[in-house]
């Protein structure tokens, strides 16, 4: 399953800053007919309007408001390719005192945030030939760090969901893109602390973008990211890629 950018229309949610900003910018580079801009405070988006004229038209989401991603959904009926871009990043260990409510706090955006985009706007890809969702995800939902407990439990969390989307969206026609960046150069990244060790953003859309034209559903974005991925190529097309019920079988002998 494969998808060409050029003429389409797509949907970024956190589109005013970071990675979010370059996927919109390198969406119409490409050919995209326009971008959404679903950002929480749409005069956030002001400055994109004002470069890219009505190819950017803002739109209200946030993902911790059901309602406003139910609502984004209506205006963005001819979108085709949604990026679900945002989330939420603190650093915080399994031990701290704050833990829990933190881990509420990045479970609420990076997981229901997802379902929340997921379910509202399935039925618009559907209705416009089945189009793309893309995840953003990251290397931390396949290997957990200390002093980022929370985060990568919630990314790991946001990965199981997209595996999951990968196959029951395939039955309408939906691409499927989890995206897997390493740490990059954007606000949340600086205030993460990860320093000399990130990526610039602008790597970011063109490996998305390609796993999109190609009809891969990973990205494996940045050094880090592309170390991690070739040892785990021979779970994903074993395990990941298999079928369950298969797998059952084999697994009990039946």
């Amino acid at each position: 399953m494969t998808f060409h950018i050029r003429d389409s229309v797509f949907l970024v949610t956190g589109a005013n800053r970071g990675i979010g900003k370059v996927i919109l910018e390198t969406a119409l580079q490409r050919g995209a007919k326009k971008v959404y801009a679903a950002v929480r405070d749409v005069q956030t988006a002001d400055d994109l309007v004002e470069t890219h004229g009505d190819q950017v038209i803002p739109v209200r989401l946030d993902l911790n408001d059901p309602s406003s991603v139910r609502e984004a959904a209506l205006v963005a009926k001819d979108v085709n390719v949604v990026v679900n871009n945002a989330g939420v990043l603190q650093v915080c260990s399994a031990f701290a005192d704050e833990t829990i409510e933190t881990l509420q706090y990045e479970m609420e955006a990076n997981v229901y945030g997802l379902i929340r985009v997921a379910q509202a706007f399935a039925p618009v890809l559907k209705a416009n030939g089945g189009g793309v969702f893309v995840q953003l995800n990251s290397v931390a939902s396949l290997n957990a760090t200390p002093e980022f407990a929370t985060y990568c439990a919630s990314k790991a969390a946001a990965y199981s969901i997209t595996l999951g989307l990968r196959k029951s969206l395939q039955e309408q026609g939906t691409l499927v893109v989890s995206a897997h960046p390493g740490p990059i150069q954007t606000d949340m990244g600086r205030s993460a602390g990860f320093g000399e060790f990130a990526s610039d953003p602008a790597i970011v859309a063109p490996a998305i973008f390609d796993a999109i034209e190609q009809g891969h559903f990973h990205a494996w974005i940045g050094p880090l990211a592309e170390l991690i991925s070739e040892p785990y190529q021979p779970f994903v097309e074993q395990i990941l890629s298999g079928d369950m019920k298969q797998l059952r079988e084999q697994a009990f002998g039946l």
